[in-house]
């Protein structure tokens, strides 16, 4: 498969400590990568640096062939990256569709007046994403009232408005009971399929990485020390050592 996103030599520093230390990576369309490593390997840095949020002392990230390092996480979500967070981010204020419909206003870069409602701007494109993520039947509901698994449904929905070539998921299941981590993940893996997208997700339950990742990538000390499948990944020596030392394999951690 030809590389949606390519990431060559990234690097970045705070100080004398090389946080990410010239990395490189690709993501076909069509793919679940998983970003993971012990607390401290360069992950949220990493992932921070894709979206824009940071900016790489060093390096390349191409989507499509388009440099991304320099630009703002605005531009970048124009460019088609989508994101969603470890803590869902969504207007509890707001009804369900009326979150998503903000979200499509911000991609359409459309102004409105403080007090005129977009109540009617692009409702049923709104209501189509809600349906793809099972949460048509509560598009009127305030998101003040959903359980935190539909609220995490509601931020996928809103991370889609911009039909992302590449969609970042951060800690996607954080916080969430183990059924609903699967049917979220699930539901992902679902939407990668009939988009055609790219997903590069960290996640720290390795249970959901090893049954969703296509692939998976380990840093540790802002290095990349491993790629694969996940049954590569799961049996590799120095990543087995890097996450337990000795007596502890993934395999038990899964079980």
């Amino acid at each position: 498969m030809s590389a949606l996103l390519q990431v060559t030599g990234l690097g970045k520093s705070f100080g004398g400590v090389k946080a990410v230390d010239g990395i490189d990576f690709t993501l076909a369309r069509g793919e679940l990568l998983a970003l993971i490593g012990p607390n401290g390997a360069g992950k949220s840095t990493t992932f921070n640096m894709v979206n824009g949020q940071l900016r790489a002392d060093r390096g390349s990230i191409r989507l499509e062939g388009a440099e991304l390092v320099g630009l703002k996480p605005r531009e970048i979500w124009r460019q088609g990256v989508g994101r969603t967070f470890q803590i869902a981010e969504t207007f509890a204020s707001l009804t369900v569709v009326e979150n998503v419909q903000m979200a499509l206003i911000s991609h359409d870069a459309r102004l409105f007046s403080l007090w005129r409602r977009a109540a009617d701007h692009k409702r049923d494109e709104a209501l189509a994403l809600l349906e793809q993520v099972g949460m048509r039947a509560q598009a009127e509901r305030p998101c003040s009232e959903l359980a935190y698994g539909d609220v995490k449904r509601v931020e996928l929905a809103m991370a889609m408005a911009n039909s992302p070539k590449l969609l970042l998921m951060d800690e996607p299941t954080a916080g969430m009971a183990p059924k609903e981590r699967n049917a979220l993940m699930a539901l992902t893996k679902e939407l990668v399929t009939a988009r055609g997208m790219a997903v590069l997700f960290t996640e720290h339950s390795m249970d959901v990485v090893f049954a969703y990742a296509d692939r998976m990538i380990v840093l540790a000390r802002g290095r990349l020390i491993a790629e694969g499948k996940p049954l590569e990944i799961r049996d590799h020596p120095k990543v087995q050592e890097v996450y337990f030392g000795s007596g502890k394999t993934f395999e038990k951690e899964i079980a």
